[in-house]
């Protein structure tokens, strides 16, 4: 049996501690969904329901604050441990910027709420009772929009420095204040679908105001608050903001190529008839679950990987792939495994039969796709670390528009369930090989942060 890394420890809690904070947002979700569900008129879940697809694009569309931050960040401790710079003044402007960055755009996107609104309601076009309820949820919920994107920043931030307790700590009182807050403005006030958008909001701010605090808490801790007054001048960097937005359009376009790609797997899915659209869809939530596990070992491998890429340590990055990769596929290959061997999971999800039977025809296909999705996940984890943004950008579009949607389009004419579930396996498979391709170059380069 190989030796493990010598990192492995910390790198399992890091992981831990990552899973157990994604897997805090479902959760929360659910009960969410138990208070407007118990509601005596159910459009007030609709709306809700077509809110969160709008909010979804808004806030995925700014997720590279998150991503970029980490990997940015580890590479600035992974230089400080490599040079013995106490000072780590790298560390703290980056998340001075970011968080610049961040505010700016929460302020902006409270800007234009209105149009934003309108549009978004006009795409989503439901009955008017949900689309009502849809809006008074919006209207809550934007207000939380510069604390949303603050908290990207820092939850990107304590991660690249490998702190996993905060990332933790942030995330359970998040959904902790968000499900105390539904059961006041929901159940005690009767605001349903408002109730609901301002408890997620206000939760935000909770996040935000512990996040800060423990930032200060650190500050007057080290008394590096002389350390701050002297960032102040080198705060305006326009070569170090303009590397920040190269990386982050590059990170935007990877995450839209990728949403793309799963929002037409489920609208073809659609044009193959209701039971084949309500299987594919309770096998992607399936999918959902498992990566909330693999997107832990994501994290880790992101962190860990900018610091080693920081440190010039191209030896402890070829054991950190070997151990990101064999635990992702461990559990991508596990998850997949429990819903192919026990598929009365899904009797838990619907009662249909017809969409059950459906189930047990393409329950197979969650082998390939969690299988190699498992490493397409740490890999994505492994160049976010090393901010390769180009490497990302293009290998999602190479993913997407060559192994994905040529083979996606033929399901469709063909009326073919497995054909479309293959386009699936391809995005996948797509993903991996594009980025493989590049892993040697890492490993024997100098990594600029900047590149």
């Amino acid at each position: 049996m190989p030796k493990l890394p010598d990192f492995t420890s910390s790198f399992l809690k890091l992981s831990v501690a990552n899973i157990l904070s994604n897997l805090l947002v479902p959760l929360a979700g659910l009960i969410d969904t138990a208070f407007l569900g118990h509601l005596s008129e159910i459009h007030h879940l609709g709306g809700v329901a077509i809110a969160t697809i709008l909010f979804n694009y808004i806030y995925w569309s700014f997720g590279f604050l998150r991503m970029g931050t980490t990997g940015l960040t580890a590479q600035a401790v992974g230089r400080a441990e490599d040079t013995h710079d106490e000072n780590r003044d790298e560390i703290w402007l980056l998340l001075l910027r970011n968080g610049a960055i961040a505010l700016t755009l929460g302020v902006l996107i409270l800007l234009v709420q209105l149009p934003l609104r309108q549009l978004g309601f006009t795409l989503l076009n439901a009955a008017a009772d949900v689309q009502a309820s849809g809006i008074a949820f919006f209207n809550g919920r934007i207000w939380g929009a510069p604390a949303t994107l603050l908290n990207f920043v820092l939850l990107g931030w304590f991660l690249g420095r490998g702190q996993g307790k905060p990332v933790l700590l942030l995330s359970a009182i998040a959904n902790g204040a968000n499900v105390l807050l539904d059961y006041w403005m929901i159940v005690q006030l009767g605001w349903a679908g408002f109730g609901a958008g301002l408890a997620t909001a206000l939760s935000q701010y909770a996040m935000l105001g512990v996040g800060l605090s423990l930032i200060l808490w650190e500050l007057q801790r080290d008394n590096l608050w002389i350390l701050l007054k002297k960032l102040r001048s080198q705060l305006y960097d326009p070569a170090a903001f303009r590397r920040l937005f190269q990386l982050n359009r590059d990170i935007l376009i990877r995450t839209f190529s990728l949403v793309t790609a799963f929002s037409l797997f489920t609208r073809f899915s659609a044009t193959l008839g209701t039971e084949i659209l309500a299987a594919n869809t309770l096998l992607m939530q399936a999918v959902s679950l498992s990566a909330y596990f693999i997107d832990g070992i994501a994290f880790a491998t992101e962190t860990f990987a900018g610091r080693f890429a920081g440190a010039k340590e191209g030896q402890q990055l070829r054991a950190l792939l070997g151990l990101g990769g064999g635990l992702s596929t461990i559990l991508g290959v596990g998850f997949a495994s429990m819903f192919i061997f026990f598929p009365g999971l899904f009797n838990l999800l619907t009662i249909h039969a017809s969409v059950l039977n459906e189930l047990r025809r393409f329950t197979l296909w969650l082998l390939p796709v969690l299988g190699i999705g498992s490493i397409a996940y740490m890999l994505d984890g492994y160049f976010l670390g090393l901010t390769a943004g180009p490497t990302l950008r293009n290998g999602s579009l190479i993913a997407t528009g060559v192994f994905f949607l040529p083979l996606a389009l033929f399901a469709q004419q063909q009326g073919s369930a497995a054909l479309l579930w293959w386009s699936l396996v391809g995005l996948m498979l797509g993903r991996v090989l594009t980025l493989a391709i590049a892993i040697p170059q890492t490993l024997t380069q100098t990594l600029d942060p900047g590149a």
